[in-house]
């Protein structure tokens, strides 16, 4: 395996931790959610499989997050949209199958659209399109427009959720739910019905507004956010192996 932070060449300007698993191809890419990494459960459950079952695999963390190089606090969404196109254009080979999970499932869309000659599938856990707009009560954004940052407690860590002025403002810039979704690619949707952060009907919405034909939503009715239990990692995975024998 390959592992580096730093840029994933000369001509990218920002330190990029990630590990690269060589293998058949498609090459699959691991996108983490807000404020989380490339050590997360799910991400090192795909990779554990693909080493099992010779599979390329890339799992990699956004500038200002986990290993990675840069301040959280200038990091915005085109930024690490930036990040995920830079591992497929510099570190892939060929095709990709983009896994993400959150937030990173709404970066994948993006990068699916940047790159629709490269992006052969889609596979989004808990989604969160265009959670500026829904994820925060008015008054949250008003803080984040006066006083530049809105600081939360998160119930997976003992680290506060942060969202900068600048990262929510770019989000803004980049909502997709209010018009028709130019991705063609198979996409695959696995959405936990006990999520609390990121309502499940968004799943439904989501599938509808992307263009593809090819679209299926997966609801796991105990499920809740983070889908990282034994049966929902296995869920995972199955969709993941079953969208790549399908390509």
């Amino acid at each position: 395996m390959t592992e580096a932070i730093a840029p994933p060449q000369a001509d990218y300007d920002r330190p990029i931790a990630y590990r690269h698993r060589a293998g058949t191809g498609p090459t699959v890419i691991f996108l983490p959610g807000f404020m989380s990494d490339m050590e997360g459960t799910k991400a090192i459950a795909l990779d554990a499989w693909a080493q099992a079952e010779g599979r390329a695999y890339i799992r990699f963390d956004y500038a200002g997050c986990g290993a990675s190089g840069g301040e959280y606090e200038k990091q915005t969404l085109a930024d690490w949209r930036d990040d995920a196109l830079a591992m497929i254009d510099q570190v892939a080979d060929g095709p990709v199958v983009l896994v993400g999970s959150s937030m990173g499932g709404w970066l994948m869309l993006h990068a699916a659209m940047a790159r629709p000659d490269r992006v052969v599938g889609l596979v989004g856990i808990a989604a969160a399109p265009d959670f500026t707009a829904w994820g925060y009560s008015q008054d949250e954004k008003m803080t984040i427009l006066r006083e530049g940052r809105l600081e939360q407690a998160s119930d997976y860590g003992d680290d506060p959720l942060i969202t900068t002025r600048a990262l929510w403002e770019s989000g803004e810039a980049l909502r997709l739910l209010h018009m028709p979704i130019a991705v063609d690619c198979p996409v695959r949707l696995l959405h936990g019905q006990n999520d609390r952060d990121v309502p499940w009907a968004y799943a439904l919405e989501l599938a509808k507004m992307v263009r593809s034909a090819d679209v299926q939503t997966i609801l796991i009715k105990d499920g809740d956010h983070r889908l990282s239990r034994e049966g929902d990692i296995a869920l995972l995975i199955s969709t993941v192996r079953g969208l790549l024998e399908a390509l």
